[in-house]
């Protein structure tokens, strides 16, 4: 086996991995409105708040308005991510058009243009690190993280290199220019709810 082929190997194994893991999540009495992630080979369960949800709508809505109610945008779907056992649910993640399933019934990270992450305080720190990281290494071009407790936006665009080389940081109040981006629009944050 060649180099190329382990490494093949290897992210069939883990795939195979997660879909157990995400199996078995599926079949626990998890209380409704939870959400469950795997980070790192570590399993996440966090729950979905209104002001969190507030905040995803919020930036759904000027997307669809933008490319269409057919644009493929979901909110807490499964994508797996480089790195180890990353099966990310975004909180917001758009794909390019014509974006399709790979043969396991999953949509590709390579198809991933723009990622959006509220955030939680028991995962935070997932969204600000080896998240982060991974989107860069999957060369996502625009992740947003939203912060309802700072009461900010973090914008992280050129990745290079397994990290982002550019952040721009926006208050809640304020437009986020994002023309000359994949999205290319303005989003209001001025009713971006806060924690």
């Amino acid at each position: 086996m060649t180099v190329v082929d382990d490494r093949i190997a290897m992210a069939d194994i883990s795939t195979e991995r997660l879909d157990e893991w995400f199996e078995r999540l599926e079949r626990m009495p998890v209380p409704e409105g939870f959400r469950a992630e795997i980070v790192g080979g570590n399993v996440y369960m966090t729950p979905q708040r209104d002001t969190h949800w507030g905040i995803i709508r919020r930036i759904v809505r000027p997307i669809e308005d933008r490319f269409g109610m057919d644009v493929a945008v979901f909110s807490d779907v499964r994508i797996d991510f480089p790195g180890h056992e990353n099966g990310f649910c975004p909180d917001v993640a758009k794909l390019r058009e014509g974006a399709d399933k790979d043969e396991t019934g999953h949509w590709r990270h390579e198809d991933v243009e723009f990622v959006a992450e509220v955030i939680s305080q028991g995962t935070a720190a997932n969204d600000y690190g080896p998240k982060k990281l991974a989107y860069a290494a999957a060369e996502v071009p625009l992740y947003l993280i939203a912060d309802p407790y700072q009461g900010r936006c973090h914008i992280f665009t050129h990745p290079k290199d397994g990290d982002y080389t550019t952040e721009t940081k926006v208050v809640f109040g304020e437009d986020l220019d994002l023309t000359g981006t994949v999205l290319d629009l303005i989003l209001r944050t001025d009713a971006f709810p806060r924690d």
